[in-house]
């Protein structure tokens, strides 16, 4: 079987992700074996290969052959649908795995899943990564961002071929090894949750300038294609654009105005919330967008509460109308500037994130490294991640993206905007959680003195649960019911 022919990697999983990635493989010159248990997939791949000029991709239509395929040491991604999907595709493929050999899961697991099954795999002498992939299908096939974590035998095994197929910024390609067990799932939950905050901050933006500015779908395209070419570039942005200039072939207008209000959700923003609350890392914007997605579901419970709270007197047209005229010219700039310095906060809570589990973890991450393979590739490439990168360069152990002197010039000079849209959208009565989660998160992080000295004596009253002074060391507690009665009497008397 030996023979000159054999493929360099080998990819299971061929629904589009999986189909995609593949052929960016192909044609970057690397000859990939390719398997599905559905062999019609593996036929429309081979086809896809021929189509595209005759790349070197191989169909297996049984795992043997497959495995057998390969040139050792073998390296195999496999795209399947996380959970149970990947322990069956694992067991499929590695009765015929030798020592040396490597599985990739490239789909969006759990990182203990992928830390588990690297415990698994190793008695068998076989080596394991699981490695985030974003970009969607269109970054599958052009370059996506890549987050590949475990073994770091097995990512040295195929660096060559994924810092080819990753996405190319102006200091390298969007691959990094990210670090040992499930690092490199976990960057891209956080990755996640970070996009989760972001989508939502850009539908307040838009919410705001519609509702408060009047602007139409049309004005919208223009804005966002303009903000596209300054700080704000982005994936994001720049789709966003896209969408509102798209029209409905159904009817009237634009078929943005058409979509039904309620978000679906896969669980890694979910995911991402949990982990900051097991962490104890505030993370309130990534939050509040999750918040918004379960509220978004309640559309039928929101259509019935609109007419109730009409009826006892809240009117949206009172509300907007008690807002006055604006100046639409600077109502734009203005939310220009709330958007980025919301979206500062939130990736600093992505960053602390990582940070607070890589210690925890002794994964070693590199925040300024992450920040860099996120350029390009992903969803939330941006312009403004070469400043977070510079920023951990800068300094290495940054506490906050908000402290670093670049950054804290850039919150200085928008506050002022930040503030007006948020307590524009109030007054109008529109909903900003993800804006003024971050604007809440700033000023709280900001403050030196918070008034939790009296959560704190609340807490000893009820519960003896001590405190600490600020002038003396130690922990006390105090009988405060008592000390209280006492001060009354003693007021009485006086009188």
């Amino acid at each position: 079987m030996e023979s000159a022919a054999l493929s360099r990697i080998g990819l299971a999983g061929l629904a589009v992700m999986g189909q995609n990635l593949a052929l960016n493989i192909a044609e970057k010159g690397f000859p990939i074996s390719v398997y599905n248990r559905t062999t019609s997939k593996v036929d429309e791949t081979v086809a896809r290969a021929a189509d595209e000029g005759g790349l070197p991709l191989f169909g297996h239509h049984s795992p043997r052959e497959f495995v057998l395929s390969l040139s050792r040491p073998r390296s195999i991604i496999i795209l399947v649908k996380a959970g149970a999907p990947v322990d069956q595709t694992i067991a499929t493929l590695s009765r015929f795995l030798e020592p040396g050999d490597a599985i990739i899961d490239g789909g969006n697991e759990w990182y203990e899943n992928t830390e588990r099954r690297i415990s698994e795999a190793s008695p068998q002498g076989l080596l394991y990564l699981g490695m985030g992939v974003s970009g969607g299908e269109e970054g599958a096939r052009r370059g996506p961002s890549l987050m590949p974590g475990g073994s770091r035998q097995a990512f040295d095994n195929v660096a060559d071929i994924l810092s080819k197929v990753a996405a190319q910024v102006d200091d390298g390609p969007c691959v990094t090894y990210v670090g040992p067990g499930g690092a490199g799932n976990f960057v891209k939950m956080v990755h996640n949750g970070i996009e989760y905050g972001d989508m939502q901050l850009i539908s307040e933006a838009y919410d705001v300038l519609k509702t408060v500015g009047g602007l139409s779908n049309q004005d919208l395209a223009n804005i966002f294609d303009e903000w596209n070419r300054g700080e704000l570039e982005s994936f994001l942005i720049e789709i966003t654009a896209d969408i509102f200039k798209v029209k409905d072939e159904h009817g009237e207008g634009e078929l943005v105005d058409k979509i039904l209000d309620k978000t679906g959700m896969k669980g890694t923003g979910k995911w991402t919330v949990q982990q900051a609350a097991e962490l104890s890392v505030a993370a309130p914007t990534i939050a509040a967008s999750l918040d918004c997605r379960y509220l978004s579901g309640l559309k039928e419970e929101r259509e019935a509460a609109a007419g109730v709270l009409e009826q006892a007197g809240i009117s949206n047209e009172a509300l907007r109308a008690s807002v006055g005229a604006v100046d639409k010219k600077r109502l734009i700039d203005d939310v220009r500037q709330a958007l980025y310095a919301s979206k500062i906060c939130s990736y600093a809570q992505g960053m602390n994130l990582l940070r607070a589990k890589s210690q925890e973890k002794g994964w070693n991450l590199n925040l300024g490294e992450l920040a860099r393979i996120w350029k390009g590739g992903c969803i939330i490439r941006a312009r403004f991640l070469d400043r977070i990168k510079k920023a951990y360069e800068r300094n290495g152990s940054l506490p906050n993206l908000i402290v670093d002197p670049e950054f804290a010039r850039e919150m200085a000079q928008r506050q002022g905007a930040w503030r007006r849209v948020v307590g524009l959208a109030i007054g109008a009565g529109i909903s900003t959680p993800g804006m003024c989660a971050s604007l809440s998160y700033f000023d709280t992080y900001r403050r030196s003195r918070l008034p939790a000295n009296l959560v704190q004596a609340q807490r000893d009253l009820f519960g003896a649960h001590t405190y600490e002074r600020i002038d003396r060391p130690g922990s006390f507690h105090t009988e405060w019911t008592k000390l209280a009665r006492q001060s009354e009497a003693g007021v009485g008397a006086h009188n």
